[in-house]
């Protein structure tokens, strides 16, 4: 009787089959005749490996911005933004509203604005036109900290103001000035940190794009040297402070001309130099120191325009005045009327076509210097010079 002998598999074929029915997750077992092929993946299996053609399609791993990634730039700004916004200041000007009806007075806000810490004091330096007129003046820190602060002074003229606030000098961080012997270039960096909107510390960024503007100011007045930025400047900047790449203070910002009635537009800020000779004049005195001539003048030029003169008419001199003494005449009432006496038409070589003109003209001059003053005097030129006295 022959017996039946079983069908014996190649080693590496049994070898196969025995990896497959041992492999995890596998439920098939191999057959007689060679590996199951019925053999299915359980729901509940591992992911199988990465293959290099899936790691080509998977998107690259998201790592952290790191601060080495900031330009050189990017990190000066934000450094100088950290240095001086302590120094920048919130300035509210408040008015007392009275309701007669039913017998009550609220201060309410009337208008705000920007300012910056002078001196560990409490000086706080801003644009005239945020304080004018103002009944209260209320200032508040970096920190939300608020204190009510009173007007030391103004000089419209450059419109700038001096308040002073009470403050501990631990919470005032003055604004450092821009060194004197480093002048200013047109496309160098500035930096405008304000408080636009009411909102809280805001930056902006251009640069220095002209200097030496004029711009209309108070009293008929024009404010000269003044930088031209193109750094945003919004309803509320004005008095900030308008910043090199060191940070240091090189103006207040204090307007900007836009054709749109927003931002979209350049600024204009008053320089540090006009700010460092004025604020401590006002600190000290109260007012601005002016120098003059000893004369009376017309700033409405009345008999300028009604007769055509392109000049400052003398109206007349101060008696024992600089002017007196160097012997320039004012107007004479004679048969026919007033006679004309001198009429200024230059100082130290530079032209004088107006108030305006002779007012900037002084504007820097120190009591005791003496300055060549051109005249008009009976349709004739003539020049004489006169020390230049501080008006009272």
């Amino acid at each position: 009787m022959r017996h039946r002998r079983h069908a014996r598999l190649p080693a590496f074929l049994a070898v196969a089959a025995l990896a497959a029915a041992a492999a995890p997750g596998c439920k098939g077992k191999p057959s007689p005749g060679g590996p199951s092929q019925s053999a299915t993946t359980a729901p509940d299996a591992p992911a199988a490996p990465a293959t290099s053609a899936t790691l080509q399609t998977m998107p690259p791993p998201v790592t952290p911005p790191s601060k080495n990634a900031l330009i050189e730039d990017e990190r000066n700004t934000i450094s100088v933004f950290r240095e001086v916004a302590p120094a920048t200041v919130f300035v509210t000007q408040r008015r007392l509203v009275v309701d007669r009806f039913w017998g009550t007075a609220v201060e309410v806000p009337a208008g705000s604005g920007t300012g910056f810490v002078w001196d560990a004091d409490g000086h706080i330096v801003t644009n005239f036109h945020v304080v004018d007129n103002a009944q209260s003046l209320v200032v508040q820190l970096q920190g939300e900290k608020t204190f009510p602060a009173k007007l030391v002074g103004v000089e419209p003229r450059k419109d700038i103001a001096v308040l002073k606030i009470d403050a501990p000098k631990e919470m005032l961080k003055p604004i450092q000035l821009a060194p004197l012997r480093e002048p200013l270039e047109v496309g160098q960096k500035a930096i405008a940190i304000g408080n636009p909107f009411g909102l809280d510390h805001t930056l902006t960024t251009g640069i220095i794009s002209a200097l030496g503007r004029q711009v209309e100011g108070a009293g008929g007045v024009t404010i000269r040297d003044m930088i031209q930025t193109d750094a945003a400047i919004n309803p509320g900047n004005s008095g900030g402070p308008l910043l090199d790449s060191s940070g240091h203070l090189i103006g207040m910002n204090t307007m900007i001309f836009s054709k749109s009635g927003t931002s979209a537009g350049i600024g204009f800020a008053v320089p540090s130099t006009t700010i460092a000779r004025v604020v401590p004049q006002i600190i000290r005195t109260g007012k601005a120191e002016t120098v003059g001539l000893g004369i009376q003048l017309d700033p409405a030029r009345r008999l300028e325009r009604r007769n055509g003169i392109r000049g400052v008419i003398v109206m007349g001199v101060v008696p024992g005045g600089p002017a007196e003494k160097a012997g320039l005449r004012g107007l004479a009432e004679g048969d026919r009327g007033l006679t004309l006496g001198d009429v200024i038409v230059g100082i130290d070589g530079a032209p004088v076509a107006d108030y305006d003109a002779l007012y900037n003209a002084l504007d820097g001059k120190k009591p005791g210097e003496k300055v060549k003053v051109d005249l008009l005097r009976g349709g004739q030129k003539t020049t004489v010079e006169v020390q230049v006295e501080l008006l009272s």
